[in-house]
């Protein structure tokens, strides 16, 4: 994510690189990250899939597909659109990939959301 301005910052009283959506405007660059990062958590699979990662610590493709009730190549296209979010990463073991949250992006979110 982009710094906000300083004078942002110092309006919510704070040297963090985001400041809550409410207590400035987002600039452009902002706002198109953001959008791409509500895009992603737009749909119901991918916003479950989330929520199990970050409820596990880390998880194998394999172990998703289940819950989901999705098949794998499903579950793939899903980690691939939260990875390029940047909300997930994964790391290739054998032949599967475990994923795990990205706690900074999580944060960065977070503080957006005023959380």
């Amino acid at each position: 994510m982009v710094p906000r301005t300083a004078t942002a910052r110092s309006r919510a009283g704070s040297d963090s690189c985001c400041v809550p959506i409410t207590d400035a405007a987002l600039t452009d660059v902002e706002a198109i990250e953001l959008a791409g990062i509500f895009a992603a958590l737009s749909d119901p699979v991918r916003l479950r899939l989330l929520s199990i990662v970050a409820s596990d610590g880390e998880v194998c493709s394999c172990n998703l597909e289940e819950p989901l009730g999705k098949s794998q190549p499903t579950v793939s296209h899903h980690t691939k659109v939260l990875t390029e979010a940047g909300l997930i990463e994964g790391e290739k073991r054998g032949r599967w990939m475990w994923w795990r949250v990205v706690p900074a992006q999580m944060e960065r979110l977070r503080d957006l959301l005023g959380g």
